[in-house]
């Protein structure tokens, strides 16, 4: 459950394909950050400025700020990246909603795997939040090699994920 622009919205678990792609990113992340650092799946990223609360499949911060939050949320601002690989029922908010939450919130990070953009599966990596809007850091298709910039230094090869 997620509390999207102050709607509640439920979703069924992801599909088989999502859960590939969202533990591949993790392995690839967990090689990547520092020590202190953690990837986690299914933890409430609260989005004050927007009546929300986010569940990103990947989210990446210290460990001592989920340590320490009171609740079932963690505050977006603490966030160093958040991945969103959107399912069916759920794109427009990936797309839309959930990005500016992020940006507003000022999380440096945003990737988007699009598996059902039109035209085909795509990765997306917003950068540089300003307002409740990101700058496009690349844009491309699956088979792509995206870089996550400083702190990460990680360069994703998209072409492992599967497409459908």
């Amino acid at each position: 459950m997620e509390i999207i622009d102050g709607v509640i919205t439920v979703s069924p678990p992801p599909a088989g394909n999502h859960n590939v792609i969202a533990a591949r990113l993790q392995r690839l992340l967990d090689r990547a950050i520092p020590e202190d650092w953690y990837v986690y799946r299914t933890q409430g990223v609260s989005i004050p400025f927007r009546s929300g609360i986010h569940v990103p499949d990947l989210l990446v911060m210290p460990e001592a700020v989920v340590e320490e939050a009171e609740g079932s949320s963690v505050p977006a601002d603490d966030a160093e990246l958040v991945v969103e690989i959107t399912s069916s029922s759920n794109a427009r908010h990936d797309r839309i909603s959930k990005p500016a939450g992020y940006a507003q919130a000022g999380v440096p990070l945003y990737l988007l795997v699009d598996r059902w953009a039109p035209g085909g599966p795509t990765v997306t990596l917003y950068g540089e939040p300003k307002g409740d809007t990101y700058r496009v850091l690349h844009a491309g298709k699956f088979g792509d090699k995206v870089f996550l910039p400083d702190p990460f230094g990680l360069t994703i090869d998209t072409g492992v994920f599967p497409v459908g």
